[in-house]
C-alpha cells in the first residue's frame, strides 16, 4: 500500500491565472493557497514579504507591491514574514515531509511507536501530528502501523524460504510477536498464508437473480465474495483466482439460505443485509467500504464527498480504487458512488447493473 505525499507540478494554466497585480491583488485577497509558490507580496509599511495565502491581518492595497520570485523580494528590502515562512517550503510539503519522517520510523519499528513519541520526534503536538498525519495519509498513524505491518509480514512470507527466514525478515525480533500478531494482519495463519491460502475452507455457490448470475462464496468468518456477471465460468474462475490455493468447496443445501437472501438483497438492495461478512482489504479500502455502508440507500455521492467522509479531501483517486476493489457487490454498495456531475460510471460489473441497483433503492 502506498500514499504519495509528493507535490505535484504546478499547471502552466495556474500560473496564466496569476499574471496580472489585478489577478494577483484577489488572490491575496481571498489568502489563495493555489498562488503560493507563483509569487509573493511586500507589505511596505511592515517591510516583510507573504505568501497569497498568509493569514496575517490584510494590508491595505497602497502599502502592496508584487514580486515573482522571495529571492526578489528580499532584493527589494523586505524580510520573509514569521507566520507564513514565505522562505521556506510550501507548509503542505513541510507537513508532508515530517509525515514521511513519521511513517519512516513506524516502518523501521518493530513495535509501533505510541502517538506522543512519533510526535516529539517530528515536533509537533500530539492533536496537531495526528490531524496531519491523517489528512496527508488518509489514515490514522495507528491504522498505518497496522497496515503497514500486514505488508511487511506478507512480503516476508511471500520472498523468504521459511517462516522463520520471514519472522526477522519482516522486523520482529521474536516468533512470539510475529505470531501474535499475524491473525489480525493475515486474516489467518502464516503458513496458510504462505500456502496461498491452503487449507481455508470457502464454500460458495452460483444462481441467477434478475441481473445476471451470481456468486456467493463465504468462509467461517463470513461472506467473503458477492460477485455479479453474465457468465457462471467467469465468476468461479474469479474466486479460484482470489484464493488461489483455498479449497472451494460446492456449497451443500443449507448454503441455498445464504445465497437466497444475497439475492433478495440484488432484488431490494434497500432491505441491507445481516449476515456476518469476512471483509478482506488493506486498512485505508476497509475505511472506504465501511464509509459506503453507512450510506443509506436511495442516496448517491461523489467520489469527492466519499474522500472527504474518510478524511483524505483530495483522494477521490484512491477512493475509487478502493471502490474497484471491492468484491462484495450491493453488500459493500459501492454502486452509490457517482461521478461529480452526477453521471454513472466505474461500476465494476457494469453501469447497466448500477443503473438497475439505484433505480430499485429509488422505488423505480
Amino acid at each position: 500500500m502506498k500514499h504519495s505525499l509528493m507535490k505535484s507540478a504546478t499547471p502552466a494554466a495556474d500560473t496564466a491565472a496569476y499574471r496580472s497585480e489585478e489577478q494577483r491583488w484577489a488572490a491575496v485577497q481571498a489568502r489563495d493557497a493555489a498562488a503560493d509558490g507563483l509569487f509573493y507580496y511586500s507589505v511596505r509599511s511592515t517591510g516583510v514579504y507573504c505568501r497569497p495565502s498568509c493569514a496575517a491581518r490584510p494590508a491595505l492595497r497602497r502599502n502592496v507591491a508584487f514580486h515573482d520570485s522571495g529571492a526578489a523580494a528580499e532584493l527589494a528590502g523586505f524580510r520573509p514574514c514569521l507566520r507564513c515562512k514565505p522562505e521556506q517550503p510550501p507548509l503542505a510539503e513541510r507537513q508532508a515531509a515530517l509525515v514521511a519522517r513519521a511513517c519512516r520510523l513506524i516502518d523501521q519499528a518493530e513495535q509501533a511507536p505510541d502517538l506522543d513519541s512519533l510526535a516529539a520526534a517530528v515536533g509537533l503536538s500530539r492533536f496537531h501530528f495526528h490531524r496531519v498525519f491523517k489528512q496527508h495519509t488518509g489514515m490514522t498513524p495507528k491504522a498505518w502501523a497496522v497496515a503497514q505491518r500486514a505488508r511487511r509480514m506478507q512480503d516476508g512470507l511471500n520472498q523468504e524460504a521459511s517462516v522463520t527466514e520471514a519472522i526477522y525478515a519482516s522486523g520482529f525480533n521474536s516468533s512470539g510477536r510475529f505470531y501474535a500478531a499475524s491473525p489480525a494482519a493475515l486474516g489467518m495463519t502464516p503458513s496458510a498464508f504462505r500456502a496461498g491460502g491452503s487449507g481455508a475452507a470457502i464454500r460458495f455457490a452460483i444462481a441467477a437473480c434478475s441481473l445476471g448470475a451470481i456468486l456467493v462464496a463465504s468462509t467461517d468468518k463470513g461472506i467473503c465474495a458477492i460477485l455479479l456477471g453474465d457468465d457462471p465460468d467467469a465468476l468461479a474462475r474469479d474466486l479460484q483466482d482470489r484464493f488461489p490455493r483455498a479449497e472451494l468447496l460446492g456449497a451443500e443445501a443449507d448454503y441455498e439460505q445464504v445465497v437466497a437472501r444475497v439475492v433478495g438483497l440484488v432484488e431490494a438492495p434497500g432491505i441491507g443485509l445481516d449476515l456476518p461478512l469476512d471483509v478482506r482489504g488493506t486498512a485505508f479500502q476497509q475505511r472506504v467500504w465501511q464509509a459506503l455502508r453507512e450510506i443509506p440507500p436511495g442516496r448517491t455521492v461523489s467520489y469527492t464527498e466519499l474522500a472527504a467522509l474518510v478524511g483524505l479531501p483530495k483522494g477521490a483517486r484512491a477512493v475509487a480504487g478502493a471502490c474497484a476493489a471491492n468484491a462484495l457487490a450491493v453488500a459493500i454498495p459501492c454502486h452509490r458512488v457517482v461521478r461529480n456531475d452526477g453521471a454513472l460510471s466505474g461500476y465494476r460489473w457494469g453501469v447497466e447493473r448500477k443503473a438497475a441497483l439505484l433505480e430499485r433503492e429509488a422505488g423505480k
